[in-house]
């Protein structure tokens, strides 16, 4: 298996349809989590992700190798462990092994992820995204595998949200995979990955980090990728589009939202604001030793194209209109519904200012993330947290 190839599912419309079960012996082929082997401890497991559950947002961050993958247990009703695959007893008995002795690693089994990536094929193609073990680099054994709550229809119940480490494997080979499907993990070494190898001897995980050489997001990239997340950023646009004054307290909370680190100081007055809408800091030290970097963020309430209307784009006049505001050492935030145009993006980008661009996606993402995934939440928050008056 090579990182990023795409493997082609069947045409059936139906799961036979599904590659994975094909390519790795013993496994299922449907489900988040798809293990081989039986008993407690595993020959290999699949972590497949659609990329597409907007409670359980299952991420990769490409620049260091981190996957955040959510548990099985995503209904309420049941107890975290009482789910159909036992998803979650397979997180639980992971990371109770790798935080035991050095030699209870041995035990661990590799896991594979996957991802929904549908084609003009067949609409069950995945994509291999890589070799991963649990865990990462300076993240304590309190963080690496929590259970969180989360309400549905008023209801609540807990899931895991458990972190990993891709490692630099660029290549799985079939050698490898048949030696784990007929022996146990600590002796199918033969055909291993180096880079697995030395992280069962020694618990260093080498994470396949890579640069984005991607600097200049496009249009398209900027957009909400799903329909649900389309939907919330209308939500936000139409509740905002009288009152552009009121964005900017949301467009800093959505800053805040995004980084816990994130201090906002002042909400600025429009008619005195400076060419700045908000005002604040960024820690960078310790809590009891705090060094700060202050940001200056502006928010535009831009039309993002709904209704056949022309999207209006963040320009080369608003991005200089910040950097004309930012001082010796501060950064500078731009929030807008829409998104920001190629030529303001590639000058910013190419001469270096520190301006942070978060578009109408990341605001649907950010939303999201802290559970605000579906329209009605997010009327409820803005309802409550930044309720319209008359003045704006």
């Amino acid at each position: 298996m090579i990182i990023d190839a795409v493997y082609e599912g069947g045409k059936q419309g139906n799961a036979a349809d599904d590659p994975i079960s094909k390519i790795l012996e013993g496994v299922g082929n449907q489900g988040g989590f798809r293990a081989a082997g039986r008993g407690s401890d595993k020959k290999y497991v699949v972590l497949y992700t659609s990329g597409e559950e907007n409670d359980w947002p299952d991420t990769l961050d490409l620049s260091t190798g981190q996957f955040t993958y959510f548990g099985d247990n995503r209904t309420p009703g049941h107890q975290l462990h009482e789910t159909p695959r036992r998803g979650n007893e397979i997180l639980r008995r992971t990371f109770e092994l790798l935080h035991a002795t050095p030699t209870m690693r041995a035990l661990i089994p590799p896991f594979f992820i996957f991802k929904w990536y549908p084609t003009p094929a067949s609409s069950r193609s995945v994509q291999f995204k890589g070799l991963a073990v649990p865990g990462f680099l300076g993240l304590p054994a309190t963080s690496d595998l929590v259970a969180v709550w989360k309400t549905t229809q008023g209801q609540r119940f807990q899931n895991y949200r458990a972190i990993f480490t891709v490692l630099d494997a660029p290549v799985v080979t079939r050698g490898w995979l048949k030696e784990l499907a007929t022996q146990s993990v600590v002796d199918a070494t033969g055909s291993a990955p180096a880079v697995w190898l030395n992280w069962l001897r020694s618990g260093r995980a080498r994470a396949l980090s890579s640069e984005n050489t991607t600097i200049i997001r496009s249009i398209d990239e900027q957009r909400p990728d799903t329909p649900t997340k389309m939907a919330i950023l209308r939500v936000v646009f139409e509740y905002f589009e009288q009152a552009p004054i009121a964005f900017e307290a949301f467009a800093a909370r959505i800053f805040q939202m995004h980084d816990t680190r994130v201090i906002v100081d002042t909400i600025t007055r429009g008619s005195v604001d400076g060419g700045r809408d908000a005002i604040g800091r960024y820690l960078l030290g310790l809590s009891d030793d705090p060094v700060y970097a202050e940001f200056s963020l502006e928010a535009k309430c831009y039309q993002p194209g709904f209704d056949d209307a022309s999207p209006n784009t963040v320009g080369v006049r608003e991005a200089s209109r910040l950097i004309s505001r930012i001082r010796h050492r501060q950064f500078g935030v731009l929030v807008t519904t829409s998104m920001i145009a190629r030529q303001a993006y590639e000058e910013v980008r190419e001469d270096r200012h520190p301006i942070i661009f978060l578009s109408g996606k990341d605001i649907t993402n950010i939303l999201v993330n802290n559970g605000f995934n579906t329209p009605e939440l997010v009327t409820s928050l803005l309802r409550t947290e930044f309720a319209l008056t008359t003045a704006d």
